[in-house]
């Protein structure tokens, strides 16, 4: 067996366990692709934190923008529920990626990029949360949290993507969620993790071994691309270590018992609560909830779909009781952002030191449009008391990814660029 086929195969078996770690494309030898991971650099002394909450349908665009901009804006149906939040958020109109595609683009919410166009970018098609938990999520347990449902006309919870192009599989309930944050796995599942980690790390070595060797039998070319590879490989031995760190730690205590996974309406307020306890424990710092096309309106009091109401032509009384689950869906956002600025801490609220995401890759499900996009942006710093109206045409149109690209630099982590972006938000 040659070198080269060897290292194949042993890279194989550690991409199966820690994810993909591919060989660059070398003129001089065997060629496979190789996604860059970026190095951002320690984190801040306060913790930074980031929540992003995305519904897959969208919004009642003409029940959730107001018509004036500022501070002075008026109080529509559906931005009513944030009122008492009022000083400490951000609306946005005109934010979007400029993309078509309808319930098959929604997916791009948090990178800006169509799964299927991510091939041949250096960041693929990397999600907002991973690129920050890339920086933020090093020193918790969990560098991310990604809750979704895995049911819906459209599929599983599409909100979070790698670099490699991977969609990061959902936490499904509360249930689920509650056994990750609090319960402490028994000694034959904390065995098996520690020679799960040791045969990584053992893999690693070889790989890194043989790829030396390859080292020294290619072009100057060719070794900067293998000197990128070694800096992914760099990347998969921290994680490495940091997982061993937590090995033998305790969970946080539970703060009470395990919670029931009853169904996507009912669930909401219960999922919410322990994201805010995950942040609270530091148990991560990065997290994303996605509602989806499973969200039960009959659990409302709505005897139909929820994905057949968001095409609903208009019809009076579809919107109304869309508008009814909406409402529900802002609800219990409000609560959520009254929960984190509960929370203090000696440097202030966890609102304060967390960027809030709230939205939709969907701008108006009716017409299956992906423009205009409803955006909230609570806590962290964007506390304007302001709703903004950008240019969403022409030459001046400002990509949603500029504000992503915001949101990065003030979370601490070094960056000039972000997906579809053109810039810094400004």
């Amino acid at each position: 067996m040659s070198k080269t086929t060897n290292l194949k195969r042993r890279r194989f078996v550690l991409q199966s366990l820690t994810g993909p770690l591919l060989l660059p494309s070398l003129a001089s030898l065997a060629s496979a692709e190789v996604k860059t991971q970026r190095d951002h650099g320690p984190a801040t002394s306060q913790p930074r934190r980031f929540v992003a909450v995305g519904n897959l349908l969208g919004f009642q665009q003409n029940h959730f923008f107001p018509e004036t901009t500022g501070k002075g804006y008026e109080q529509t149906t559906l931005l009513k529920p944030l009122h008492e939040h009022r000083k400490k958020l951000t609306v946005y109109r005109g934010l979007d990626h400029g993309i078509r595609g309808g319930h098959f683009a929604v997916h791009t919410f948090l990178s800006g990029v169509l799964h299927h166009e991510s091939k041949n970018r250096n960041d693929g098609n990397v999600t907002l949360d991973q690129f920050l938990a890339d920086s933020l999520g090093g020193e918790t347990r969990f560098p991310s949290l990604t809750v979704g449902s895995e049911g819906g006309i459209h599929g599983g919870c599409q909100l979070s993507w790698t670099r490699s192009g991977v969609r990061v599989p959902p936490i499904t309930g509360p249930a689920e969620l509650f056994d990750k944050l609090f319960v402490t796995e028994t000694e034959s599942e904390r065995k098996r993790k520690v020679r799960e980690t040791e045969l990584q790390a053992s893999i690693l070595d070889s790989v890194l071994e043989e790829a030396g060797d390859l080292a020294r039998r290619i072009n100057t070319e060719d070794r900067e691309k293998l000197d990128e590879y070694f800096s992914s490989i760099r990347d998969v031995e921290k994680k490495i270590t940091k997982r061993k760190q937590w090995t033998d730690q305790p969970k946080p205590d539970a703060p009470f018992k395990r919670p029931a996974n009853t169904n996507t309406v009912d669930d909401l307020p219960m999922l919410y609560e322990l994201i805010a306890l995950a942040l609270q424990t530091d148990s991560t710092r990065v997290a994303t909830l996605e509602i989806g096309g499973s969200f039960l309106p009959q659990n409302l009091g709505i005897d139909r779909s929820y994905h057949s109401m968001s095409h609903h032509g208009n019809d009076e009384e579809v919107v109304a009781n869309l508008l009814k689950l909406e409402t529900y869906q802002l609800d219990q956002f409000s609560k959520f952002l009254k929960r984190l600025s509960d929370l203090e801490t000696e440097a202030g609220s966890i609102l304060d030191s967390t960027a809030v995401l709230f939205g939709s890759g969907m701008g108006n499900a009716s017409s299956h449009t992906n423009t205009d996009l409803p955006i909230v942006l609570a806590g962290g710093g964007y506390d304007s008391g302001e709703y903004r109206q950008v240019a969403s045409r022409g030459i001046q149109k400002v990509p949603l990814c500029n504000l992503f690209v915001d949101i990065a630099q003030r979370s601490g982590v070094e960056t000039e660029s972000f997906g579809t972006s053109t810039g810094a938000f400004s």
